[in-house]
């Protein structure tokens, strides 16, 4: 048994705690609290001064799939070979010895989920994954498998400019997903009817099984959500169109120009992945991005949480969380955008995301608030087990404290 004492621990569920405990036994969060009795026996970590917060998850990045050192042999994020390639599965592209991993481990990210990029209409299944762990079965959490679904300037500029062919527009963007959906349900249909035929004594006729519709079988029958790719305001009432119509499980990524429609999502209990926040207007559908688009939207009750969109990068997370702090965002959603929503968002919440007793014992122990530049990361614990400490702890922890 390990006991992290005198710290001030953020549960993020409930209120922060002056000078409180947290006990892990088996890999499991035990106890938390400001009387927690710490058994004999028990390794005691004191941790006076510092933060003690639940290992911090990354809703939408590329970790791995963008994979690092980044040189063309080594780049696993989008079969840019059909605009549909639902069969595509980010575990089957996961290198568990990417350097990346061990980056974010030091920043006290514990979880990322990653899937394949935006060049796609659709781009195949996304999963969260622990960042420590010697294979992707190991690290994988079942049950978070998303669809990425893509709308806006990428599939056009990849098909439409770069190859010439269909989609083209944005009209075209919409028509090929639905036409993909579509196909799924008319697979399901048959499949359906052949059961049917089964119970009757008639002679079963399945379909030859298709990889690429059995996948978006799973989105069309919510076991997976739909993560839909879309910056502008109209590729994102798009996606909402079209999830409404094949009424899927859906989750907004990015969500650039969300702040416009903020109500409308809000109303609709929108879920959404928001950011990177340290983008440039590199494109014409960024170039009304605002660094208060996560405070507006989560003042507006849709559920956000931060994404870096990224690889190693993803280690300033809690940069992008201060950022949108400091242009209107609580500081309690922030905690939630790279904790419990994030958690809830991909569908980890009953095991990871806020520090309760049952939960994986995934902790991140920082110097000071985990928002400022002159925080660090001290130790990180996945499944109870200390995967990463910091050798140097020489910070100005003055500046960082309160």
């Amino acid at each position: 048994m390990i006991a992290i004492v005198n710290g001030k621990v953020i549960p993020v569920v409930g209120e922060p705690i002056e000078s409180g405990t947290v006990l892990i036994e088996n890999g499991k969060i035990r106890a938390v609290g400001s009387g927690v009795i710490v058994p004999d026996g028990a390794e005691i970590v004191d941790v006076r001064g510092k933060w003690v917060l639940p290992g911090l998850i990354d809703a939408h990045s590329h970790l791995s799939l963008y994979g690092e050192p980044s040189v063309r042999s080594n780049l696993d994020l989008n079969e840019s070979t059909s605009p549909n390639t639902a069969q595509l599965r980010a575990v089957d592209a996961l290198n568990p010895d990417d350097p990346a991993f061990g980056d974010v481990l030091a920043a006290g990210i514990t979880a990322v989920y990653t899937g394949p990029g935006s060049a796609n209409i659709i781009g195949g299944i996304g999963q969260l994954f622990k960042t420590f762990g010697r294979t992707p079965e190991e690290m994988a959490i079942p049950g978070t498998e998303g669809m990425k679904f893509a709308l806006g300037e990428n599939p056009k500029r990849v098909y439409g400019e770069g190859k010439n062919q269909y989609p083209a527009t944005r009209m075209g963007n919409a028509a090929a997903l639905r036409e993909a959906l579509v196909a799924a349900e008319n697979y399901l249909s048959k499949i359906v009817k052949a059961d049917d035929d089964g119970k009757q004594g008639e002679k079963s006729n399945y379909p030859e099984r298709d990889l690429k519709l059995e996948a978006l079988a799973r989105v069309l029958k919510r076991e997976i959500k739909a993560r839909i790719h879309c910056h502008r305001k109209d590729d994102i009432l798009t996606g909402i169109r079209i999830s409404e119509e094949f009424n899927l499980d859906y989750v907004i990524e990015h969500c650039t120009e969300g702040y416009k429609i903020a109500d409308l999502l809000g109303a609709k209990q929108v879920m959404a992945t928001v950011g990177p926040l340290l983008m440039s207007r590199e494109k014409m559908e960024i170039s009304q991005v605002s660094l208060k688009n996560p405070g507006i939207l989560s003042k507006a009750g849709v559920k956000v949480a931060l994404q870096v969109d990224a690889a190693s990068e993803t280690k300033w997370l809690p940069l992008h969380a201060g950022i949108a702090v400091r242009e209107g965002m609580e500081e309690v959603e922030a905690f939630k955008a790279i904790t419990i929503n994030a958690a809830i968002i991909v569908g980890a919440a009953e095991r990871i995301g806020s520090l309760e007793p049952g939960k994986d014992a995934d902790i991140a122990i920082f110097s000071g608030h985990p928002f400022c530049t002159f925080t660090v990361c001290e130790r990180t614990y996945v499944n109870g087990k200390l995967v990463y400490q910091r050798e140097d702890t020489t910070v100005p922890k003055k500046y960082c404290q309160e």
